[in-house]
C-alpha cells in the first residue's frame, strides 16, 4: 500500500513512474500543473481522495485526515473509525466521493472569528431545533447583527447556510443506505415531506435517487 497524502508527494509518485496509466487526485490549486505535467496519469478531480489498487493519494493535508479515517475503518470498522474521528473532533467524516470544497469548508474562508464561532454552532446544532435567537444569544451578540454581520461575511444568509448543511449531510446518510425517517430526524427536520423538498430545492432529487445510486 502507498499512500500520498500531500500534492508535493502526489507529484512525486507520478515523477517516479508509479501513477502511469493509474487515476489519481491532487490539491485544486495544482490540476493544471499536473495535468500537463503528466498526461500519462488520469487525475480525477473535485475529490478527497482516490484509490486505484494499491495506491491511495489524497486531494491535501486534511483529505489526508479523511483518507487515514477510511483505511481504520476499512481494518477495523465503522465503530472504530467513528471513535477516532470523535477524539480528534471530526464531527463530520468525509467519503471518497465527496467533493473537496463541501459546505462545511466552502464559506469558512474568511477571518471573522465570530462568524467561525456562529457557524460552529450551526454545524454542532443542526440535528436538532434552534433559533436565531439562541445562536445570537450563544455568541453574545443581537440577532439582527448576528443576521447582517453572517451575510456580509459568507454572502448567504443563516437559513441558507443550515439548509446546505442539512442537505449535505442528508446527501451523505442516504448514500450509505439509511433509511429516509432517520436521516430526517438526523438532520433536525420536522418532516420526511420537509427532507424531500430541500433535496428537490438544492439537488434536484429526491431520496431514493441518492438511495440507488
Amino acid at each position: 500500500m502507498t499512500i500520498c497524502s500531500v500534492c508535493t508527494g502526489t507529484f512525486l509518485l507520478a515523477e517516479s513512474g508509479l501513477l502511469d496509466n493509474r487515476t489519481c487526485t491532487t490539491h485544486w490549486k495544482y490540476f493544471s500543473e499536473f495535468t500537463d505535467r503528466f498526461p500519462q496519469v488520469e487525475l480525477i478531480d473535485n475529490r478527497l481522495f482516490v484509490i486505484d489498487n494499491r495506491l491511495f493519494s489524497s486531494a491535501g493535508v486534511s483529505s489526508g485526515i479523511d483518507l487515514s479515517l477510511y483505511i481504520i475503518e476499512r481494518l477495523y470498522g465503522p465503530k472504530f473509525a467513528t471513535d477516532i474521528a470523535k477524539e480528534v473532533v471530526l464531527y463530520f467524516r468525509r467519503s471518497e466521493s465527496d467533493p473537496q470544497l463541501s459546505v462545511f469548508l466552502q464559506y469558512r474562508n474568511h477571518m471573522d472569528t465570530r462568524i467561525h464561532d456562529a457557524q460552529d454552532y450551526i454545524t454542532n446544532n443542526f440535528h436538532s431545533s434552534f433559533t436565531i435567537d439562541d445562536m445570537a444569544q450563544h455568541l453574545h451578540m443581537s440577532s439582527r447583527n448576528l443576521t447582517r454581520l453572517f451575510k456580509k461575511i459568507t454572502g448567504i444568509t443563516v437559513g441558507l447556510y443550515l439548509e446546505k448543511l442539512r442537505v449535505d449531510k442528508a446527501r451523505l446518510l442516504l448514500s450509505e443506505g439509511n433509511k429516509v425517517d432517520y436521516v430526517t430526524t438526523l438532520c433536525g427536520l420536522k418532516s420526511t415531506n420537509q427532507l424531500r423538498s430541500l433535496l428537490k430545492k438544492h439537488l434536484g432529487i429526491v431520496p431514493k435517487d441518492i438511495s440507488t445510486l
